[in-house]
């Protein structure tokens, strides 16, 4: 037996979750042994939205998912160039350049 084939992990993904969800919102919430993430679709002049998928982690495990994406942005960006956030080219009533980051509450983008 090959070395790393010890270490494979055989994943399935059935044809329904391969699909997806879209989310443009997450909440994220913690207690002492874990962190809930909520993933939401929020809707144009909707007051209201629903929460589409609701995913629990140990706090290490949430360390690690921040690590894989920090590190898989860098590569995106490597490949196809900064992500910038999108800023709004008329902007009525609100402060120049800024705009919520939906993934930090009360945070800016």
């Amino acid at each position: 037996m090959e070395p790393n084939k010890q270490n494979e992990i055989k994943i399935e993904l059935t044809p329904e979750v391969a699909k997806g969800i879209y989310s443009n919102l997450a909440v994220i919430t913690h207690g002492p042994n874990e962190f809930f993430v909520d993933f939401i679709t929020m809707a144009p002049n909707m007051p209201q939205a629903k929460v589409q998928s609701r995913i629990i982690m140990s706090p290490e495990n949430a360390k690690n998912l921040l690590g894989a994406l920090m590190e898989n942005v860098k590569k995106y960006e490597a490949t196809f160039g900064e992500i910038r956030p999108k800023r709004p080219v008329n902007n009525q009533g609100g402060n120049p350049g800024e705009i919520p980051n939906p993934f930090i509450m009360g945070g800016k983008a």
